[in-house]
């Protein structure tokens, strides 16, 4: 399984301009395949997302790589995660040593991703079962804040729960798994918003999604 991670870092990661090297460390380290279902872990690491269960599935590699590199990813960064799925992507940011948050609305994926994230002893993952859009206000305000599933607005709580300066990395769009990928930067008391092409993502469902 380790040959399947370098030839994903190389030719769907490396190959598509992503050179963080946290990230591409990252994406080394972390066994993908133990994050899909076990009949479909020969597509773990397919350049393609994988389901997961209960509608929802683990982001394509590329995916998963360039949104932990739109975040500036550094050690002791704070990070909440909307959509915890089966843990890959907070594995990946808990693996750049980032201080990781979680909210998931699916009560079998949660218990789900936390056996698994500390059978890999990422055992300082916070886990949460929520609705994601509306963040997670006991540890805000966050460094960061990504958000894995696509929903109509960017959710206001979140925004708010975003630190200064901060990033968040989210998809947005009227119609349903066809979402541009969005950044939102906050400095100095000031928020922009940068378009960075299409994407599909599963639902975000909650108050401010779907």
């Amino acid at each position: 399984m380790k040959r399947n991670r370098e030839r994903m870092v190389r030719d769907q990661i490396q190959a598509r301009g992503i050179s963080n090297p946290l990230v591409l460390q990252a994406m080394l380290n972390v066994p993908r395949h133990l994050f899909v279902q076990e009949a479909l872990r020969a597509q773990a690491y397919g350049d393609h997302a994988v389901p997961i269960g209960h509608g929802q599935t683990i982001s394509q590699p590329y995916i998963v790589a360039l949104m932990s590199e739109i975040l500036e990813p550094a050690p002791g960064v704070s990070v909440l995660e909307i959509g915890t799925g089966s843990g890959y992507q907070a594995a990946i940011l808990a693996e750049m040593g980032m201080d990781v948050s979680s909210v998931e609305r699916i009560k079998a994926l949660h218990f789900a991703a936390r056996k698994l994230l500390d059978s890999l002893r990422y055992f300082k993952v916070r886990l949460k079962l929520d609705d994601g859009t509306v963040g997670w206000a006991e540890y805000a305000p966050f460094d960061r804040i990504i958000v894995t599933a696509g929903g109509p607005e960017i959710p206001e709580p979140l925004v708010a729960q975003l630190a200064d300066p901060g990033i968040m990395a989210i998809p947005v769009g009227r119609s349903r798994r066809q979402q541009e990928l969005v950044v939102i930067r906050k400095q100095h008391g000031k928020t922009t918003l940068e378009r960075r092409g299409g994407v599909a993502f599963v639902d975000l469902v909650g108050t401010h999604g779907w």
